[in-house]
């Protein structure tokens, strides 16, 4: 049976020799040699297969060894929710990582513009009180007019934008009377 790799080696050495100019004649080649070393890397190969087999069939036996190691320490007693259900596991909700995320860094302001705009119109007549002059005033309800233009203009990216612009000489005339009582 001819190896493939020592094939491949000959016709390396007879391309190298003609390349360089070199008479034809008949490679020396130690066969034996090179034969060994073939067996020996199939056997190292082998080696290897074996043991990452081996390793994978009883990883399990390493795991359960720590598991036991770890129990025995007490490195499982008293956690917080030792013999009862894992929170939100009971309900399928594809977005339970995010509302996590969501309520774990106290994160806000995470809501489609239309939303945002809507809350903040609802709270507007609070904000506009806490203001003391009436260009504020003014140059509060501009803005928030302005952005909610320009939310008209974009495509929506969630529920569709409802909140109206306000007029600002009426608003202002509101919060003069609100500033009044």
């Amino acid at each position: 049976m001819r190896d493939p790799s020592l094939d491949a080696a000959r016709y390396a050495l007879e391309r190298a020799r003609a390349a360089e100019g070199a008479p034809e004649e008949a490679p020396v080649v130690d066969v034996a040699g090179r034969a060994a070393d073939h067996e020996e890397r199939a056997r190292e190969e082998r080696l290897a297969e074996r043991r990452r087999r081996d390793r994978a069939a009883t990883q399990h036996l390493w795991v359960e060894r720590r598991i036991v190691e770890a129990q025995e320490r007490g490195d499982f007693d008293n956690l917080p929710l030792a013999g009862k259900p894992i929170p939100g596991l009971t309900r399928h909700d594809p977005d339970w990582w995010t509302r996590g995320l969501v309520e774990r860094e106290q994160l806000s302001g995470l809501a489609p513009e239309s939303v945002l705009l809507r809350r903040e119109d609802a709270a507007l007549d609070v904000r506009l009180d806490s203001l003391h002059d009436p260009a504020d005033v003014r140059a509060t309800l501009e803005d928030f007019n302005a952005r909610v233009l320009t939310a008209r203009c974009r495509p929506a990216d969630g529920p569709p934008l409802v909140t109206p612009v306000r007029d600002v000489d009426a608003e202002v005339a509101r919060w003069r009377e609100r500033r009044r009582r």
